[in-house]
């Protein structure tokens, strides 16, 4: 792994502790909620398995959307047992249209009083553009991220992010670092069906882990459960086709390897769907 630019610095990371402590204590484990349509279910799924978050797929206008009944009942049932839930929401296009995605996502979701926070998975690495002006669209994703930060006021915002993240060189530091410094914390997608190894899900994770040290933010590690393709490439990435005992050992030896760091802050299922439908 690139070892991380050390220009972060003590006093910058004793100011982002104070300025950026997330509301609560991290949870344990979340779990990404693409599909709202079964609160109950996802909710009892989320009981029986120690998940103690929730990002929730939200909508554009979620304010007159159908799906906020959803998210209504899913809210409520969760806070009876005792579960944070977060609007989830992203595109690649929010890029190119920051107004839009405050004015459209994040300050309707905000407005429900449903969610504790707010989640944002934005991707612009899955465009084009990626390729052909990597620069130009990491300097806006980093200010689309700044400027739904600034919108979010006092309402927490975490991100998710690839582990491949710390090989993008920006300002002086890499975009992992970057990102975790313009939130609240981050969940790293280190899609791996096995903990140890030069691959495994462990070794990527480390640097974004290691930045969120730094920085005074909790990082969460994914796993995956939901199918990807048959390719050795795509198979490896999920826990799809194994079973919850044969996973929870990997996550074991994943959370052990991070038990003594004060950024770990557990574990994100993706997604309940995949989640659900595992054999014990």
């Amino acid at each position: 792994m690139v070892t991380i630019v050390t220009a972060l610095g003590a006093a910058e990371s004793r100011s982002a502790r104070a300025a950026d402590a997330v509301a609560s204590t991290p949870a344990a484990r979340a779990m990404w909620v693409w599909d709202t349509s079964t609160p109950a279910a996802t909710v009892a799924l989320a009981s029986s398995q120690g998940i103690t978050e929730l990002y929730a797929a939200v909508p554009p206008h979620v304010d007159s959307s159908p799906q906020l009944a959803q998210l209504r009942d899913l809210s409520q049932r969760a806070a009876a047992a005792g579960i944070r839930v977060d609007a989830l929401g992203g595109d690649p296009t929010w890029i190119d249209n920051q107004s839009w995605a405050v004015d459209s996502w994040l300050r309707p979701a905000i407005a429900t009083g449903l969610f504790a926070g707010v989640h944002v998975d934005i991707e612009p690495y899955t465009t084009s553009a990626w390729t052909t002006s990597q620069a130009k669209v990491v300097k806006k994703w980093l200010a689309t991220l700044d400027t739904l930060r600034t919108a979010a006021g006092a309402t927490p915002m975490q991100a998710d992010i690839p582990f491949w993240l710390d090989q993008v060189s920006v300002n002086g530091s890499t975009l992992d670092s970057e990102i975790i410094r313009r939130t609240s914390g981050v969940t790293v997608m280190a899609y791996r069906n096995t903990a140890g190894g030069a691959d495994g899900s462990i070794a990527l994770s480390a640097h974004a882990v290691h930045a969120g040290e730094l920085l005074g933010r909790p990082v969460r590690i994914g796993a995956e459960t939901d199918y990807l393709g048959t390719d050795p490439a795509a198979a490896k990435q999920t826990f799809y086709g194994s079973t919850r005992t044969a996973m929870e050992a990997q996550l074991s030896a994943l959370a052990g390897a991070y038990a003594g760091s004060t950024a770990y802050a557990g574990l994100a299922i993706h997604d309940a769907a995949g989640y659900a439908a595992m054999a014990p």
